[in-house]
C-alpha cells in the first residue's frame, strides 16, 4: 500500500496534494488522476482541480451516481493515482457502498495503488468512519470504512485548549464500544503509509489508545498501534 493522507489539502490551494501526486505523475506517458469527489454535494471543485493537475496529469472524475460499476472499474484500472478529497464522510461513504464501488476500492489500492486523500478521504482508510467530525445526513446504515489501515482518523484538531479536550472527551466516547486507536490530525498535517508502516512526515498529530492519554507522533518515527 501507499497512502498519504492528509487533514488539510494546503493553504488556500491543494499543494499538499499535488506534492504527494507529483512523482507519481511526472515522467508518465499521459498519466492519469482518477477523483473521486463523492463525499461534495456538488461538482464546485471538478473544475479547480482539473486546472491544480494541469501540465501534470490529466484528471477524469468518478460519478458513482452517474456511472456504471464496469465504467468506474476501467477508470480506476487506467489510472497512475486516486485522490478523495474532503466533504461529508458519511455521504461518501454512503455513495461508494450503494454503487458497489467499495470492495473493488480497497483490493486497488491493497494491491499497490497510489491514494492521496485528505479529510474525508483520509477517514475513510480505518476501519470504520466514526470518528469523523460530520453529520450523518444521509442516514447511511453503511459505517465500515476501507479498512487499509488499524487507525481510525480524526481530522481538523482544534488549536486552542479547550476545545482539544472537548475533542479528546468526544473520541472518548468511540473508546467505550471500539479497542482501535485514533490519529488525530492537525490541519497541515500529513500521515505516510506504507505497506504496514504508518509514520508522520509532517505537521502535529496524536494517538489516542483506549484508557490511555492522547500522545504526540514524532516525525519520521513509525506509528505503533497497540504499543
Amino acid at each position: 500500500m501507499d497512502l498519504h493522507l492528509f487533514s488539510s489539502p494546503g493553504i488556500d490551494d491543494i499543494r499538499y496534494i499535488l506534492a504527494a501526486a507529483r512523482p507519481y505523475l511526472e515522467g508518465r506517458d499521459d498519466p492519469l488522476v482518477a477523483y473521486l469527489p463523492a463525499a461534495s454535494l456538488g461538482n464546485a471543485y471538478q473544475e479547480f482541480t482539473g486546472r491544480a493537475f494541469r501540465g501534470l496529469a490529466a484528471v477524469r472524475t468518478i460519478d458513482t451516481e452517474s456511472m456504471t460499476l464496469p465504467e468506474m472499474e476501467a477508470l480506476i484500472r487506467r489510472a497512475a493515482l486516486l485522490y478523495i478529497p474532503g466533504g461529508n464522510t458519511f455521504l461518501l461513504n454512503h455513495r461508494l457502498h450503494l454503487s458497489g464501488l467499495s470492495d473493488y476500492l480497497r483490493r486497488k489500492v491493497m494491491t499497490g495503488l497510489p491514494l492521496v486523500a485528505f479529510s474525508a478521504g483520509a477517514v475513510l482508510c480505518g476501519p470504520n468512519i466514526l470518528t469523523s467530525n460530520d453529520l450523518n445526513m444521509v442516514e447511511t446504515p453503511h459505517f465500515g470504512g476501507l479498512d487499509l489501515t488499524p487507525f481510525n482518523f480524526s481530522c481538523h484538531y482544534p488549536q486552542d485548549e479547550p476545545a482539544r479536550l472537548e475533542k479528546d472527551e468526544w473520541l472518548a466516547e468511540y473508546h467505550v464500544f471500539h479497542e482501535n486507536p485514533i490519529l488525530v490530525l492537525a490541519d497541515g498535517s500529513y500521515i505516510r503509509v506504507e505497506n504496514k508502516k504508518t509514520t508522520l512526515v509532517r505537521g502535529e498529530a496524536w494517538i489516542l489508545r483506549k484508557g490511555r492519554e492522547k500522545q504526540p507522533l514524532e516525525v519520521g518515527q513509525p506509528v505503533v498501534a497497540y504499543a
